[in-house]
């Protein structure tokens, strides 16, 4: 199994202020990981730099205007109550897309059976016109988009295990019939959407919330009772996984108890999905994590997970 590691210096130039979880360490505990002897077979690509024509595919082209206009020279600004600006971030944020949309042309070809990532900010709280939760452009809802209008992919499954309900992908697929996403998330917590009776215009968004408490048996029930069977009769062409480790027992944000093992074995069910339905395809990105070792864990054993198929 080929497994495609996207990556860029660029992203280490997000900034954030002091204090923030969203930090620039998290991307270096991540490349760290992954810089390990461990994973030497991975196939490894710069991120190109992606554009405005892609975040439209899923955001207003007024926002995306506003995003750029408010991008600062030499100081942050803050756009909601945690999403700031740096003068990194357009690049930052523009390179996530043109990575994550690299890695799905890398799989759709077959030049690589799947891909991680590693990048930031994070993107499954942006909403059509709206930045939230640390995230500018919602990356993998427009990798969705694209693989569609530039692949010809007719039905794209997202899978969603962070810990905080990906209201933004929801939002953008909520009237449409060829894209499903499955959320796993505690409730309540920011944002607050993500209810088991939120199902889209066409049924085909599945939320499976826990409760905070809940552990590595809870989130596989979860997924068994929820997830599964929702991606299984959707039938995907390709797999988009909203890889967020902040379910794990060290986050700070959340009080949900999982393990590193836990994301290894949600990984290797979505891998058997995309066995059967979609010739392995599958691209994943990096979403949230705050605590350095659980991310750093989890990325481990998501990205082993990935590479054995």
């Amino acid at each position: 199994m080929s497994t495609l590691l996207i990556h860029h210096d660029a992203f280490q130039g997000h900034a954030t202020p002091a204090g923030h979880p969203e930090r620039v360490d998290r991307i270096l505990a991540v490349n760290q990981t992954l810089a390990h002897e461990k994973f030497s077979a991975l196939e490894r690509m710069q991120a190109p730099l992606g554009s405005a024509e892609l975040a439209v595919l899923c955001h207003s082209e007024h926002y995306v205007k506003l995003l750029e206009a408010n991008a600062p020279d030499d100081h942050l600004v803050q756009i909601d109550g945690d999403t700031y600006l740096s003068p990194g971030s357009m690049e930052a944020a523009y390179r996530a897309l043109g990575g994550i949309c690299a890695a799905v042309d890398q799989v759709m070809a077959g030049k690589a059976d799947n891909a991680f990532c590693a990048l930031r900010p994070p993107g499954h709280h942006a909403e059509k016109d709206t930045a939230m939760g640390f995230c500018l452009f919602n990356t993998v809802a427009i990798a969705a988009r694209y693989a569609q209008k530039s692949h010809g992919v007719e039905r794209v499954a997202i899978i969603d295990f962070d810990v905080h309900h990906g209201n933004g992908t929801q939002d953008i697929f909520w009237d449409d019939a060829s894209v499903l996403f499955c959320s796993t998330h505690q409730m309540p917590l920011f944002p607050g959407s993500g209810h088991v009776g939120e199902t889209g215009h066409h049924g085909t968004i599945c939320n499976a919330p826990l409760r905070a408490g809940d552990d590595g048996l809870h989130f596989k029930e979860a997924f068994e009772a929820r997830i599964l069977p929702a991606l299984n009769r959707f039938a995907p062409d390709l797999i988009l996984v909203s890889a967020g480790f902040d379910a794990h027992r060290l986050d700070p944000l959340a009080n949900i108890n999982l393990e590193a093992d836990d994301f290894q074995w949600a990984t290797g069910k979505i891998m058997e999905a995309a066995g059967k339905f979609c010739n392995n395809r599958v691209v994943s990105t990096l979403e949230g994590g705050y605590d350095l070792e659980g991310l750093s864990t989890s990325v481990n054993a998501h990205v082993t997970t990935l590479m054995a198929g």
